[in-house]
């Protein structure tokens, strides 16, 4: 059986403007995550950065992913649209896509979801604990009841998302709020994970845990069906030929006269 192959996809800005992400991440957020999936066994991952030319996703290099992860906070608007087109198609079409922290506010999520995807946010370096909420979910295989990341930004309801599929984790922070962390969707073929933690100036994705999480998600968005090859065309089809009425009758029941009644 061959790996999933997983893209990963990280904006880099952070890391190259601000000395304490570049000293937690010195090789950027997204080579941290690819790094810990390709240890993780059966996952093969690449990364991809806005900085790049079509930031990384040219034409054809989503039918050669079969999970992309979208990390994204400060350029969400230079992303290009037909970047996003792409993105969304390759999701409709069964390509499976998750997205971390504040790519909730992302082009390609926001699309999916078809909600402004907004929410309460501090930046206080509060304790977060993530709450596991559906146990026997594959998101959450191998992991224990809870667990807590000592340093994050809080994200607080409301949350301005559609109602999930499934809320694998709900996050409560030192302030007292609580939010939906871990949610999932089916968006045409393909599947979507949110998950919450990982503010850029805080280890997060350096956690065991939350290491865990991701590659559970990547095998969880895993389609190994063949893409839909058109998702968008097919509600929109005209049918050429006419449907030829039906003349046959079955057999009459007992008592049942011409026109099929009784």
């Amino acid at each position: 059986m061959s790996d999933i192959r997983v893209t990963v996809w990280g904006e880099n800005v952070h890391e190259r403007t601000n000395a304490v992400v570049r000293g937690i991440y010195p090789e950027g957020m997204h080579s941290t995550i690819a790094a810990a999936l390709n240890a993780a066994g059966g996952i093969t991952a690449r990364t991809a950065t806005l900085d790049q030319p079509d930031h990384g996703l040219p034409p054809g290099s989503l039918e050669e992913t079969d999970v992309l992860l979208w990390w994204g906070h400060c350029a969400h608007g230079e992303v290009q649209d037909a970047v996003v087109d792409r993105v969304c198609n390759a999701v409709w079409s069964g390509m499976g896509a998750i997205f971390l922290h504040s790519a909730h506010f992302s082009k390609p999520f926001k699309r999916l979801m078809g909600t402004p995807c907004n929410l309460t946010w501090r930046e206080a370096g509060e304790r977060e604990r993530l709450w596991l909420t559906s146990r026997n979910h594959p998101i959450a295989a191998g992991l224990p009841d809870h667990f807590e990341l000592e340093h994050e930004e809080m994200y607080g309801e409301p949350f301005g998302i559609p109602d999930p599929m499934e809320t694998v984790f709900v996050s409560w922070f030192q302030g007292g709020e609580v939010f939906r962390s871990g949610v999932t969707y089916k968006r045409g073929a393909g599947k979507v994970f949110y998950f919450r933690p990982g503010h850029e100036t805080y280890p997060t994705y350096h956690d065991a845990h939350v290491q865990r999480v991701i590659a559970n998600a990547v095998r969880w968005a895993h389609n190994p069906a063949p893409r839909v090859a058109d998702p968008c065309d097919a509600p929109n089809v005209p049918v050429d030929t006419a449907l030829e009425p039906i003349t046959e009758r079955g057999p009459r029941l007992h008592g049942q006269d011409d026109r099929g009644f009784r």
